[in-house]
């Protein structure tokens, strides 16, 4: 089979097309045949050798797969030919990859494999972020940072489905009208001292929920942007630093800074992968949701793709079809 393997730590430059054996899976795991696969920056830090989770090179990176079930055991819920999605710590940039049946989610009727590699990281992280993590309710307010970039899109569309009102932050102009379509209530592109525009945009009151995959300098001033009770939930740090915040800040304001691992808590809990999966698809159904597939490439192109995220060059999601 067809792989991408990683030499040695370092960057996507260190990525080759291999041929590789199938793997094959243990009895109580599924084979999936691999139509498409997500590019995203926990990918993008493995290769790196920057993530949590670091396996001893060579190796085949990749987290986020879209395919065909080609093996599955007896009484795992799963048959051959069942389409599907599913997240993997290692091995999807590959023709075949094995996966624990309880993280794959079938494919809602009308998606296509394009759809379903982008959605598991991004759609199932914000899923959990917003309802689980954060007990987001109808009715109330979210600041989506990063909205022009996969994750911030599907946290735009997931709180939609959710009954909130959202307001999209974004890097820069061109980004405005990514968020829009993703369904947005109000955009902004984020500027030093934003949170006073937010809170111009919310009737001065603050935003009950803040998502945030991005840090550094912008993570202080979302905070500021909360109203009381407020929720800020750190998903991720693309823009660089790791912010810090001193926590007397939380005690006089009423507000909450918020962790949200939702790779790692799939081994503790894996019907979190289900009871998402179940939401996402009435969402789906609905039109709420729609995967923004900005880049659509070809496997061989997805060292260049990730290079192209480390940059911040991607609008939407880039997904690679096998």
């Amino acid at each position: 089979m067809r792989a991408l393997r990683l030499r040695e730590y370092g960057g996507p430059e260190n990525l080759e097309l291999a041929e590789l054996p199938v793997p094959v899976p243990a009895d109580d795991h599924v084979l999936v045949e691999v139509k498409a696969v997500g590019i995203n920056f926990p990918d993008l830090l493995s290769v790196r050798g920057e993530y949590q989770y670091r396996p001893v090179p060579p190796f085949v990176p990749g987290c986020e797969i879209a395919g065909v079930v080609a093996q599955a055991p007896e009484g795992s819920r799963w048959s051959t030919g069942d389409r599907v999605s599913g997240f993997v710590w290692e091995g999807g940039y590959a023709e075949y990859v094995t996966a624990p049946p309880g993280a794959l989610a079938r494919l809602p009727d009308g998606a296509t494999f394009a759809d379903g590699a982008a959605t598991v990281v991004n759609y199932h992280t914000v899923h959990f972020a917003l309802a689980r993590r954060g007990g987001l309710r109808s009715g109330e307010t979210v600041l989506a940072l990063g909205a022009g970039g996969g994750i911030g899109s599907a946290a735009v569309q997931v709180a939609k489905g959710l009954g909130a009102r959202v307001i999209a932050g974004v890097a820069a102009d061109d980004q405005v009208a990514t968020a829009r379509a993703a369904g947005a209530d109000e955009v902004l592109v984020l500027r030093e001292g934003f949170a006073a525009a937010v809170r111009e945009l919310n009737d001065d009151r603050g935003v009950d929920v803040v998502l945030d995959p991005l840090g550094d300098w912008l993570f202080a001033e979302a905070v500021r942007a909360l109203a009381p009770e407020g929720r800020i939930l750190v998903v991720g740090f693309a823009a660089g630093e790791i912010p810090t915040i001193k926590v007397n800040r939380l005690l006089l304001r009423n507000v909450a800074v918020v962790g949200v691992a939702w790779g790692a808590f799939l081994d503790i809990d894996p019907s979190v992968m289900s009871t998402a999966a179940e939401a996402l698809e009435r969402m789906f159904a609905a039109g709420i949701v729609r995967p923004p597939v900005g880049d659509l490439l070809d496997f061989r192109d997805v060292p260049a793709a990730l290079d192209r995220l480390g940059r911040g060059q991607i609008v939407g999601k880039a997904v690679a079809e096998l």
